[in-house]
């Protein structure tokens, strides 16, 4: 038997904000509460093939890049329509050392979260 990732915790400044921005990017919905974190995942609900994310308050400013950051891939559109889909909701291009020469983009979320948005690779 092994463990598998259920939960990824995203340290945040406005749980709320993030909470919205990242429902409206990954179709997921808010799970629950728990004082000023906020816990969002898959309709379904929590223990699907799919972790949850939980935005945790925290008054400490990021500092530098993520060591661990999303990867996303748009499950309806290519690649060019998902991208602007995201900036429309907030995201923003960001460049962290890229050559240009990348088959994805490298964008973060409202605080500044890096993530970046690859080709299509699944259906």
């Amino acid at each position: 038997m092994a463990s598998r990732i259920t939960e990824l915790v995203l340290d945040c400044r406005d749980p709320e904000k993030l909470a919205g921005f990242w429902c409206e990017v990954l179709g997921f919905v808010v799970l629950g509460r728990e004082g000023d974190d906020i816990e969002i995942g898959p309709r379904e609900g929590f223990g699907g093939l799919q972790p949850t994310l939980v935005l945790s308050r925290t008054d400490e400013p990021k500092n530098g890049k993520l060591r661990l950051h999303f990867d996303l891939n748009s499950t309806d559109r290519d690649q060019e329509a998902e991208l602007e889909r995201l900036l429309a909701a907030g995201a923003r291009l960001v460049d962290i050392g890229q050559s240009g020469e990348e088959s994805w983009h490298v964008l973060a979320d409202p605080e500044g979260n890096e993530f970046c948005l690859l080709r299509a690779r699944v259906s």
